[in-house]
């Protein structure tokens, strides 16, 4: 579990540090993928920092029950966006599957990991 935790948090560093400084410095790429300079793609990159910033938090935090939340949240938005976007072809969109698959592991380790302890805590009881 903790080895799929921190492939979590380090696949989105890996992602959005580069994703980030290209929506900050207005990078060729990004106009393609995300389009032109908007409020929206501003508040776009707000949710990407604060994922950004908390996945480098959780990554020498070691909080489990931290780190759930920021997936799931994810997961759901990832799912979504080919259905918001109305295409499974994008670039944003394919990656988003990818790495929600991903987290989806991720979560499900650290689920079977608090019923198991929520187990051991109820029969010591």
């Amino acid at each position: 579990m903790k080895k799929m935790i921190r492939l979590s948090l380090l696949l989105n560093i890996a992602v959005l540090i580069p994703v980030c400084g290209g929506l900050l410095s207005d990078a060729f790429w990004v106009t393609e993928v995300y389009g032109t300079a908007t409020a929206a793609r501003g508040i776009l990159l707000s949710i990407y920092g604060a994922i950004l910033f908390l996945s480098a938090f959780l990554l020498f935090r070691h909080e489990v029950l931290l780190v759930a939340p920021l997936l799931l949240v994810q997961v759901i938005y990832k799912l979504t966006t080919p259905f918001t976007v109305d295409s499974f072809t994008n670039p944003v969109v394919i990656s988003n599957i990818l790495i929600a698959g991903v987290h989806m592991v991720t979560l499900s380790l650290i689920v079977g990991h608090v019923r198991r302890t929520t187990e051991v805590l109820r029969a010591a009881e």
